[in-house]
């Protein structure tokens, strides 16, 4: 059986959401392996699904949706303003914001403290050298009497430990922290 490209773009959140009888579905399979441009479709709704799918609120700058119908109608032909053209850009709009705002949000998110009692490093020099174990919550001044694990020691930066989620150790480290 041979389905033309609009028919497969008509039934292809039926065939994602496997909706669809097995002659159909082995016909449009068939289809996907010799047509690039349904295959394009496939994976950028497969993907819009899975972004819209996702627990994360994506929000777009103000005037977003404007400017990209704008361009959208400057860009698109006449006769190519069909429903492929249209949801290859929805696609590639939605892929490109959520791109944009997962690298945003997780590049200014601190990591959890591996302590529930931690306190924040305020005032703890980011250069000074402190050790760390791997089992370990916090970070230390290397001469400190209250490290647990001597065997696995690692050396790194006050921030670098900071990053990892260690917290600074209350003992060594108390002229550091600001007292509330």
């Amino acid at each position: 059986m041979v389905i033309r490209c609009e028919e497969v773009w008509r039934e292809i959140s039926n065939y994602l959401e496997g909706e669809v009888d097995p002659n159909l579905r082995a016909t449009m399979e068939e289809h996907f392996r010799g047509c690039k441009h349904c295959t394009a479709v496939l994976d950028g709704t497969r993907n819009v699904i899975q972004l819209y799918g996702d627990e994360r609120m994506i929000e777009v700058p103000l005037g977003f949706s404007n400017r990209l119908h704008r361009r959208l109608e400057e860009n698109m032909h006449g006769g190519r303003r069909s429903f492929l053209g249209w949801m290859v850009a929805a696609a590639a709009a939605v892929l490109t914001v959520s791109a944009v705002e997962l690298a945003s949000s997780t590049s200014s998110r601190s990591p959890e403290p591996r302590s529930e009692h931690a306190q924040p490093a305020v005032g703890v020099p980011p250069e000074l050298r402190v050790v760390v174990s791997e089992k370990g919550k916090t970070f230390h001044v290397p001469t400190c009497t209250f490290i647990h694990d001597r065997t696995n020691l690692q050396t790194i930066t006050a921030r670098e430990a900071q990053q990892q989620g260690y917290v600074p150790c209350v003992r060594c480290m108390k002229q550091y922290l600001k007292q509330t």
